[in-house]
């Protein structure tokens, strides 16, 4: 009985860590970071509470799938792809930089599914 218990415990207490480890990965955005987002969403989507509803959605969906670090890796390539020159092509051609726009392109479209 006091085995089942203390086996118990652990398990309540794992699942307790693996939910405030999703929560926490769902809550890493930081509020200006998002804020920035739901203004550039907006700025296309027009500047309507429907946009607004529907891009605070898109944010938050992007956010579930992809973690900060990710997102902000991802971001700083697409704006670095857009520089001229030789020295950005690797922006442009390395499979890493690839793969990670290519992961935020996913979440982007999920997002659009599911907000729009």
């Amino acid at each position: 009985m006091i085995r089942f218990a203390m086996v118990l415990a652990v398990g309540l207490t794992a699942g307790q860590a693996g939910a405030q480890s999703v929560q926490e990965r769902l809550n890493d955005y930081p509020t200006a970071a998002r804020a920035d987002y739901v203004f550039g969403c907006m700025a296309v989507n027009g500047q309507t509470r429907t946009a607004l509803l529907q891009c605070s959605c898109s944010i938050d969906m992007i956010a579930s799938i992809l973690p900060y670090e990710q997102y902000v890796e991802a971001e700083t390539v697409l704006s670095m792809q857009q520089v001229g020159g030789e020295r950005m092509s690797i922006f442009r051609t390395a499979a890493m930089a690839k793969a990670l726009v290519s992961d935020l392109r996913r979440a982007q479209a999920e997002a659009e599914i599911r907000c729009f």
